[in-house]
Parts: structure tokens; sequence; C-alpha cells
């Protein structure tokens, strides 16, 4: 390392009181060893950082090495073959997450977001789907995407796969029931853990793959036969990682919690257990985190939306908030809950039930006639739910005018008026401001007592949910704005806007339809809001609906407000779900900062960055770890829906349906039932009476001979024809009494 470098001291380190802050026995900030490494422009081992920063004692040396081997694992440095360690961002290397293809191939999806990098099958075999890795950007493949070539594993995501048990020819291994990770886990003889061939085991990995051999395992629980009801979810959990069990660390912790709050705890708060605040929920809801309550201003409304105090019972570093940490959501699948925290506090003291008192967050806003805030403040509160009241109940008081409930809660009737008087407001400005509105399908499975499937049946959202759902995105609005007024290091909901590529791809897509997207190369919500109010009533609203949102980016937690595209916002952050997001309890410990602060205008700042745990870098891997929990959860709650629908259809093989189709792809048609709420293909090779090819640009099979085209929204009549529950997949071929395809109309001239 260069002289300049060998003069500078850890004493100079500018974020040593944050570090003084956190340890014990402080170290070196990553970001001073960075900064020693980069004016060095040379790779550095260990022992040579340990000369520049004067280290003595074997604690401190200890000290640098754990930070050192954090620093790779985070892929911030790499560790070369001499042992020296290098900054990333120097080598043109890229850090990110491996993502795999079912097929074989994969991508790694940079830390820092950008372009995804191409990883050949070669280089996957020495991964598995969410490990975190270092590759070198090696060029561009043949379809013009960037590829990488792997340099070294940072972390493994996978301890363990789930997935069933094979024997062939006397060799034993592991299916993976989530199909990114293709590579089958080899079992030794001795390793069965007393399993029987088919079932459902979890294995534990021995040894990770590598370029030339297989992931080794051994059986550490059998989970059962294939087809045990509520099997689904137990594979769904330990296929994707889902924490499931409490530690014994948090039970301890929660043993200590009572189901009444301390007489102590309700001093020094905003009390409002006489404002009649209620909680507005689903029939099934079990714990119940926001609670509102409105009353008139002279020229608008005065707005409380009151948030479970999460962050007073759930202290940082502590088992409890090492685990919600872990869990990242609360899971929600048909039928049970994965909840982020135990239900002592989930379903218990946290939960606004009604007639006890609860500590919260209450954010106080003055919303004038347009709907827009003109103030907002926080506080840490105590309440009194008045009701629980479902969103069916609301809307039977509200719009339909049902004399028996408004008689029984006739005290809080006209509460609930004024909240709808604000709410019918607050819906003008949102359409107003162009926020977009896609009506999805979203549904639910009834069980019988023995948890087979009874109906799949569609939840129909009222005006109620939007009643609330506008109250809640008022008050993440003024976490947002609170947050970034003093510059706080926190986590902002971010959703942008469709990239360059996609949106070439859309407009194309649309072009075809008679419709157009203005605002040029960046367009706003408004002008995508445009044309969802254009296809009303189309045949095929639906499909260019689900294509709008596939042209969008997926919303992520991050420190940099970007604002949120689909509802419009410049401004927005999660604060209204403590209890099952763990962003959202991030929100709640900066306001409580803010709050504590008193006048500090900046906390990246000065003395104020001491005061605040959580430094911007901090937020970067909460936000990234947020991010992937979310997708997690999406993905086992995907799969979980998908083998229900697949075990509800296996008892209808043969029997025919009416069906639209939902997407075309180059190897056939994914078309909808809507009489059964679940999607089949009917695949390339078994469309009639000619040959195929697919156009991407308008999303369509071509008959080579016919010119008969399939293009989403197309209907059709369709026979449920195999249902394969390993794949989830339900196949489905054209119905013999379906109408016949009609011969396009030839197109030659006549001589």
């Amino acid at each position: 390392m260069s002289k300049r470098s060998k003069s500078r001291s850890g004493s100079q380190d500018p974020h040593r009181e944050r570090e003084q802050g956190k340890y014990a026995k402080p170290i070196a900030s990553r970001e001073h060893l960075l900064d020693l490494m980069a004016e060095s422009g040379a790779p550095a081992t260990r022992e040579e950082l340990e000369s520049i920063l004067r280290l003595r004692s074997d604690d401190d040396k200890e000290a640098l090495r754990r930070r050192l081997q954090a620093m790779v694992r985070d892929g911030q440095l790499l560790k070369n073959r001499r042992g020296a360690f290098v900054i990333v961002d120097e080598q043109d290397l890229v850090r990110g997450r491996v993502i795999a293809h079912p097929n074989g191939f994969g991508f790694l999806k940079p830390d820092e977001g950008g372009e995804d990098l191409y990883l050949a099958p070669r280089d996957m075999r020495a991964v598995l789907h969410g490990d975190r890795a270092v590759v070198r950007v090696a060029g561009i493949d043949k379809r013009g995407r960037r590829e990488g070539v792997l340099v070294e594993v940072l972390e493994r995501a996978n301890d363990s796969i789930v997935g069933r048990l094979v024997v062939e020819n006397g060799v034993s291994f592991v299916v993976p029931d989530n199909k990114r990770i293709n590579q089958d886990v080899m079992i030794a003889s001795g390793d069965m853990g007393g399993a029987r061939p088919n079932q459902i085991v979890v294995a534990e990995l021995l040894q990770q793959p590598s370029r030339r051999s297989p992931p080794v395992g051994k059986v550490s629980r059998v989970l059962g036969e294939h087809l045990t009801p509520g099997m689904e979810i137990e594979v769904a959990i330990h296929a994707h990682g889902i924490p499931c069990e409490w530690p014994k660390s948090v039970r301890e912790q929660v043993k200590g919690i009572g189901a009444e709050v301390r007489e102590a705890d309700k001093a020094d708060r905003y009390d409002m257990r006489d404002k009649p605040l209620v909680t507005i929920d689903g029939i099934d809801a079990k714990d119940f985190d926001d609670a509102v309550y409105c009353e008139r201003r002279r020229g608008g409304w005065r707005l409380f939306v009151a948030i479970a105090d999460v962050a007073h019972y759930v202290q940082p570093t502590s088992a409890l908030d090492d685990e919600a940490q872990q869990r990242g959501t609360s899971v929600y699948f048909p039928g049970r809950v994965v909840p982020m925290l135990p239900e002592a506090l989930s379903n218990g003291l946290c939960s606004l039930n009604p007639d006890v008192d609860r500590l919260c967050m209450i954010c106080e806003m003055t919303v004038d006639a347009n709907g827009k805030i003109v103030r907002s403040k926080f506080h840490n509160g105590l309440m009194r739910s008045h009701a629980r009241f479902t969103y069916d109940q609301v809307a039977a008081m509200l719009y339909e005018s049902d004399q028996a409930l408004r008689s029984k809660h006739a005290a809080l009737v006209p509460h609930l008026e004024v909240l709808d008087e604000l709410f019918q407001v607050l819906n003008k400005a949102r359409k107003q401001r162009g926020a977009m509105e896609f009506e999805s399908r979203e549904t639910r499975i009834e069980f019988n007592d023995e948890r087979k499937i009874d109906a799949i049946v569609p939840l129909v959202r009222n005006d109620a949910h939007k009643l609330i759902e506008e109250c809640m995105i008022l008050a993440n609005i003024a976490a947002a704005r609170a947050l970034g007024r003093k510059k706080m290091p926190s986590l902002y909901r971010v959703h942008e806007g469709p990239e360059p590529e996609k949106l070439d791809e859309l407009r194309a897509y649309l072009g075809l339809r008679g419709l157009s997207l203005g605002g040029g190369d960046k367009p706003r919500a408004k002008d995508l809001a445009k044309v969802l109010n254009a296809i009303e009533g189309r045949e095929d609203a639906a499909q260019i609906q689900v294509t709008l949102l596939r042209s969008l980016k997926q919303a992520v937690y991050q420190p940099e407000n970007h604002g949120h595209f689909g509802l419009a916002l410049d401004e927005y952050a999660h604060f209204t779900s403590p209890i099952r997001r763990y962003p959202d309890l991030l929100v709640h410990r900066g306001l409580k900062q803010i709050i504590a602060s008193g006048g500090v205008k900046n906390f990246l700042s000065g003395g104020a960055a001491k005061q605040f745990r959580y430094s911007m870098n901090d937020m970067v891997l909460l936000g990234q770890q947020c991010s992937n929990a979310e997708r997690r959860a999406d993905d086992a709650t995907r799969d979980v829906t998908n083998w229900l629908k697949c075990e509800y259809m296996s008892d209808r093989v043969g029997e025919e349906f009416d069906g639209v189709v939902a997407s075309v792809t180059s190897f056939g048609l994914f078309v909808d039932l809507p009489a059964v709420y679940v999607e089949g293909l009917v695949h390339i090779s078994n469309l009639p009476n000619d040959y195929y090819n697919y156009d991407p640009k308008s999303q369509q099979l071509v008959g080579k001979g016919h010119g008969v085209t399939y293009s989403m929204g197309s209907k059709m009549r369709v026979v449920v024809a195999r249902v394969d529950l390993d794949e989830r997949k339900i196949d489905l071929d054209i119905a013999k009494t379906a109408e016949p395809v009609k011969k396009a109309r030839s197109r030659r001239k006549r001589r």
C-alpha cells in the first residue's frame, strides 16, 4: 500500500464515534477501511491493514478479522488467491443475488441495481437459487444480454432442501420441490433418516454444489406422504426457508410480556382513550394494528390514524427483534399464518382489541377540502378502541342503510359518516392525480373439516375497504414526509415506472390494439391511468391490464426516496402495519427518534447522526433483506395456492369449461377458467389444424397455413386433460365440442 495510506491511522476514522456507540471495543468502520484501500489502489492483506491501523492487541486484531469477514460476506470485499482483500467495485466485479431458472441457466441481480447478468448453466452448477455471489462481467451474449462469469460465492441461501425422496438403481436423491433448484441432492444410504421412497423430506445440505459435483445431504426430517392435507404449506415453508419455529431466546422473552399494558408505560403519552377510535378489518382478522377517527375542521378535517406501538415492545438487538428481522413479514397461507411476531404480541398486547388500553403511534393530520395534508404530527399515544368493525358492517351502515346495525352502533355512526366524507374527497383526489386503479381478482380457498377444498370463491372489495386504504395511504405519506424533512435514515416504499425497453414493448402492444400511451420517454402514472380508463368495458380489458402491470418495476424497500409510481406519489413509506412488516417497525423507530430529539433538522450530519442506531448503509442492507423477505413470502404463498388449485382440479379431469386466454407464450396459451378461478395451459402442440408461430410484439400465436390467431382475450372451450401436482401444472386441450376454428380468408389477389 502507498506511503500516504500508511500515514493514516484508525483515529482518523470519521465514523469512530458512531462505532463507539455501537460496540464496546470499536474497530475501524467499513467506510474507513474502504477509503484506505481505495487510496492505495492495490489489494491489502489483513496484516497490512493491522499495521496501518496500528493495532497491537489480539482483541483488536480479531475484531478487524471479523469485520473484514463480514465485508466479504456482504460483497463489499473479495479475497484474492494470495489472501489480500480487493474492493469489489474496483475490479469490474458485480455482487448480487442468484436468480435461477428451472431450465438450468440463471441471472445475477446486482445489489446496487441495474441490468441483471446472465449466468450460463456451467456457472449455475456451482450455485443454488438465492445464493449471493460475485461475478465478473464477461461481455454480451448472442441475445444481447450482459453475461457474467462466477468468481466467488459470498453467501449460501440454502442450508436445507425440501423435496421428494427418490431411489433409482440403488442411488438415493431428493428432487427439490422448488423448481428453481434444479440440482438433485444426493443422499448416502446411511443418511436416509428412516424415510421411505416418494415421501416428502427435508434434506440438510452437507456439501454445497460445485462445478464438479452436485449438492450432498442427509434426510433431517420426514414431512410425510405426498398428498397429506396441509402438506403443501409445510413444503412451501421449508422450500423457501421461511422461519416458522420460535427460538428459545424468543420464547423466554415472550414469557415476560403480560396481557395488559403496564401503568408505567402509559406515562408521558398523548391520551386518546376518550376519542371514538375504531378498527375496521376483514372478518377473519385476528391482529388489529390500525384504528381511525376523524372530525370536521373549518375547511377540512382532522384525521387520526393510530397504529400499534410495536417498537415499544420490540427493542433493537433483542431476541424478538432479531427474529422479526429474519422473518421480515408475516406470511399468509390459505388457512394458516406464519406471523412475524409471537401471538402474545401480534394477537395480544400489540393488537388494538376493543375496550382495552393499548399503546400506539398516532399520526395526526389536518386535511384540506381537496384531500391534501396541510399539517401532520406524530405522537407516542395511548388509546382504547371503541369498536371492532368488519368491512361489511361498515359498508352496510354507510352505503346500504342497515338500520339494525346503525341503531346498535348509534353513537359511532356519525363518526363513521365523517370518515366517509373525507374518503369521498380522498378518492376524488386519487383519481385526479392519476393513481393507477388495477382491478385485481383475489380469491379465497374454502376448506371442509378434512382440509379438502370445497370451493374457490372471489373476494369482493367494497368502499369500506377503500375508505381504510385511503386513510392508511395518507398516514404513509405523512410518515415519508416527516422522515424526509429530517433526513432520517429509514426505508421508503419505492415503486418506479417502466424501464425504456419495457416501455417500447408496451407501446407496440397497445398500438396493435388501437391504444396509445402518452408521456414520451417518462410517462407518469396518469398516462397509464388514461389507458386503464380507455379499456373499461372492452372484452380484452383484463389482459391489457395484466400487460400494463408487467411493464412496471417491482416495488422495493430502500433508503433513497424515488416515489411511488403506481400511487402517483412523490413520497411514500410503510408505517401502518408494524405487527406484520419489519420495514414499518423501522419507520416507527425513526419517527420515535424524531419525537425524542425535538428540533433536530438533519439526522445525517453532526451529533444527530450519532443519536440514531441505523446509518444509511444499514438501511440499504435492511431494505434488500426486507424486499427479499417479501418476495419469499409471495413465492411461497403462490406455490401453495397453485398446489391447492391443482389438487382441486385433479378431481375434474375430463370436464369442460369456457375459458379466456390470459397470456400467450411461445409454447402455448395460458387459459383462465372463470367458473373455477384457476388457470391452465393449452400447449402449442395441442392447437388444432395448423402449425403456429409466436409473435412477441403482438403477443399472439399465428397459424402458418390458415392465419388463425390466438391472442389475450380470445375465448375458447377447453377440457381438463391432466393435472401434475409436482409441477403445479394444469394441462388443457381444446374441447371436441368447441366450435371449429374458422379459416382466415385468403389475402392473395385474384389474377
